[in-house]
């Protein structure tokens, strides 16, 4: 009898709230966002989630469109960036990621989706001659390789004009590009093709930490 009282006359009686989807729905998404404000929020006043790690630089104007022609091309969809510290990734492919490595990416790509094996810490580990073949004929390297050919890289030049709007909006965002470093970039890019700024880009995935 008093369970049945206490019931009827509380704010939110259990019956109540699993008949009523709208309700439902709200206290849901209300129980979500607190337990994620919780677990995220801490985060942005931690030193090692926002501050870089000793040795880590800022992008090249090259890695950085590298970057950019990685995202463009899907290769997040197959290839995580984040090593998780378990035993069996750490052996694979060495220590594991932490958050000061990626504080000058935005977005940064870690994930789950392994097609192809995480690349976090590939950089270093082939020449760049290795990733040239790689990516224009994959299993000319790795028969077993699913990946697609991406040739045309080869053929395509970067645009020098697209390096500085792209350096400023990084450094309006807490990346430290200088304006003599925004100024020269699309010097260093000029005359260079997709494939040599991808190649870039991968040649430095992890080398900040060892």
């Amino acid at each position: 009898m008093a369970d049945n009282k206490i019931e009827k006359t509380g704010g939110f009686s259990h019956a109540s709230i699993e008949t009523n989807n709208f309700l439902m729905i709200v206290l849901i998404l209300l129980t979500v966002a607190v337990g994620g404000l919780v677990e995220i929020v801490p985060l942005f006043f931690q030193k090692s989630t926002t501050q870089p790690v000793e040795g880590l630089k800022p992008y090249t104007p090259l890695q950085l469109a590298g970057r950019d022609i990685y995202i463009r091309e899907g290769c997040y969809g197959c290839h995580s960036q984040m090593i998780r510290p378990l035993r069996a990734e750490t052996l694979r492919y060495g220590h594991y990621s932490v958050a000061g490595e990626f504080v000058y990416d935005h977005p940064f790509q870690w994930g789950s989706k392994r097609t192809g094996p995480d690349l976090h810490r590939v950089g270093g580990k082939y020449s760049d001659e290795w990733h040239r073949i790689h990516l224009i004929s994959p299993r000319d390297l790795v028969p077993e390789s699913n990946m697609p050919a991406y040739s045309w890289l080869a053929g395509a030049a970067l645009d020098p004009e697209d390096m500085a709007p792209k350096m400023r909006a990084l450094r309006s965002v807490g990346v430290p590009y200088s304006d003599a470093e925004i100024a020269k970039g699309g010097d260093e890019v000029k005359g260079k093709t997709d494939l040599d700024a991808l190649v870039a880009y991968l040649q430095v995935l992890g080398t900040a930490l060892k």
